[in-house]
């Protein structure tokens, strides 16, 4: 997918492969960063590369690039909805740098994301966002995403994921 903008750079949109593994993790750690949590970022490149590329992976990434040069990312995995029967397209990441926002590449990306759920029959293409995150929100809005306000996100972590696993 390619599409231009008013200074005619060109946008392209490719299949992350395991050479990106050190651009995908500089931008997590952006990302982590806008969203005040760097001190979470425990993944190292060697990570990233094994998990978003080794054979029996679950996730797929996607690199967005002007001019040839990397700007962005997605990740993201199928998820399945029993009250549809369906998979569905969960994106775990989208981040464009702050530099690159306004050409259109956070569009682009959800837009090609978009039609690999169509093509790939999925019944929701879900993520989340930051209740803080308002250009995030309004922007999403602007397309037609409407927030999931009566679901709350629960998450097990560390010791209590430990504890759980224990109980077995």
């Amino acid at each position: 997918m390619s599409s231009s903008n008013k200074t005619h750079s060109t946008l392209t949109i490719r299949p992350a492969v395991a050479a990106d593994a050190a651009i995908i993790h500089q931008l997590i750690v952006e990302l982590a960063v806008y969203e005040k949590a760097e001190h979470e970022v425990k993944a190292s490149v060697a990570d990233i590369e094994r998990s978003l590329f080794d054979k029996d992976s679950t996730v797929e990434a996607r690199i967005c690039e002007r001019d040839g040069q990397s700007i962005g990312y997605a990740v993201y995995f199928f998820n399945y909805s029993t009250w549809l029967a369906k998979s569905g397209l969960y994106l775990e990441d989208l981040y464009i740098t702050p530099e690159a926002r306004g050409c259109g590449a956070g569009k682009a990306m959800l837009v090609h994301l978009a039609k690999i759920a169509v093509d790939k029959n999925c019944g929701r293409f879900e993520w989340s966002v930051l209740d803080w995150n308002e250009p995030s929100i309004k922007f999403y809005e602007s397309l037609g995403a409407k927030a999931q306000n009566e679901w709350v996100g629960y998450r097990l972590t560390g010791d209590a994921l430990q504890a759980l696993a224990q109980q077995a």
